[in-house]
């Protein structure tokens, strides 16, 4: 098992590091003035004038695109090399799309790459690729739980020439944002085929009549602006035929390969979140002192901070190994690491920033510093794309076949 980057990925993560460093990360607080997060009214956002900045520079300095594999597209990079650079755009939660590397546009383009016909990948791949229009990934349902994706009562019913779509779905992120145009949506299409051909994904644009953004859902009560996460009704909303991606009842499949490489990328970037956590935990440890001590030498924050290094080294290895099987073995040959590293990534991440937070006393759950925003991103991931809990079970099943 070989876990050395390319030169090709040794290049970009210095030029990635180098650009974080000198336009992201000392420009973090304009950047959130700007899009005035705190605003629940999504008809309001705007784009962010900095994050265009950015977008403009990373295009041209050709850090662009880096997470598809095709180099015809994208950098060309494997799974394995695409990884540290991940981990690097995770040390801020909002930087990926300075690079068009943020999710839920990563796992649409890798979808439309992947299984899209010719004409929607004119439609929406190109500009996608561009970074001119964002998307959204319509999964969740609101009544359902979700856990179990075969519980999904929405419906894409091909009628003739159209699909005629009904149903509600929430947590659709980055609904919000002006410049989203389009969105997959997951539902059924055939409720008496087989369990895992029940479903379709289609292409909707947005402004097909019968959409429609009903809200935006806070995460502890941050509204994620300019992206927001939506609960979004359909109400007999018609489209071509040829909006469904690689045919009816192929949805399932298309859910496995995309989720593949995304956890992947939100694993690594959990991954850069942690490092975060634990550099404000190390340096707020040596700058302040309590009775008469530095905070390092009080308690166990010696502890605290050694096993903070310890598990972001673990996460970060087996993050690295799942990778290495995606490229070498495929997706079915990595399924264990790949849920192994949606519980390990989010729960490590969660455990260090916590405790950066905690050392931080209350100016660990303001504004003043990014924690708290770190956090909620890092306790959401236990939930999205699957809860710990499901995965657990998922290797579980896997470890015990071995034995019977």
């Amino acid at each position: 098992m070989d876990f050395s980057h390319s030169p090709q990925a040794q290049e970009l993560m210095a030029r990635v590091q180098a650009f974080m460093d000198e336009h992201i990360i000392p420009n973090e607080r304009r950047y959130l003035e700007q899009i005035d997060e705190a605003n629940g009214d999504w008809t309001q956002w705007q784009v962010s004038p900095l994050m265009e900045e950015w977008k403009e520079k990373a295009k041209q300095a050709g850090l662009w695109n880096l997470f598809l594999p095709d180099a015809e597209y994208g950098a060309g990079l494997t799974n394995r090399d695409y990884a540290p650079l991940a981990e690097i755009m995770g040390y801020c939660p909002f930087a990926s799309e300075a690079f068009n590397c943020s999710a839920p546009d990563t796992g649409n383009m890798e979808v439309l790459y992947k299984y899209g016909s010719e004409a929607q990948k004119k439609q929406w791949l190109e500009p996608l690729l561009e970074g001119t229009i964002r998307s959204v990934f319509f999964m969740t349902e609101p009544d359902v739980a979700s856990s179990d994706a075969t519980n999904m009562e929405a419906t894409c019913t091909v009628e003739g020439d159209e699909v005629v779509i009904n149903g509600r779905k929430w947590w659709s992120s980055g609904v919000g944002h002006p410049d989203c145009k389009v969105g997959i949506f997951m539902g059924v299409t055939d409720p008496d085929a087989p369990r895992h051909s029940q479903h379709s994904m289609v292409l909707v644009p947005l402004d097909t009549p019968g959409v429609k953004i009903e809200r935006m859902l806070p995460v502890f009560n941050r509204y994620d602006a300019p992206e927001g996460h939506g609960e979004v009704s359909f109400t007999n909303v018609r489209v071509p035929k040829e909006n469904i991606i690689a045919g009816p009842g192929r949805g399932f499949e298309i859910a496995q390969g995309r989720l593949g490489p995304g956890r992947i990328h939100h694993c690594m970037r959990l991954v850069g979140a942690a490092e975060r956590g634990l550099k404000h935990l190390v340096e707020r440890s040596l700058e302040r002192v309590a009775f008469k001590q530095q905070l390092a030498l009080l308690g166990g924050n010696r502890d605290i901070i050694a096993n903070s290094r310890l598990e972001i080294d673990m996460a970060r290895l087996l993050t690295l190994k799942a990778a290495y099987l995606m490229d070498t073995v495929g997706v079915s040959g990595a399924m264990t690491e790949i849920s192994a590293i949606k519980v390990v990534a989010p729960n490590v991440a969660t455990k260090v920033i916590d405790a950066a937070i905690q050392i931080h006393g209350g100016g660990g759950v303001s504004n003043d510093f990014p924690l708290s925003s770190l956090y909620g991103y890092a306790r959401v991931l236990r939930l999205a794309d699957g809860p710990d809990e499901v995965h657990r079970g998922q290797i579980a099943r896997i470890e015990l076949k071995k034995y019977k």
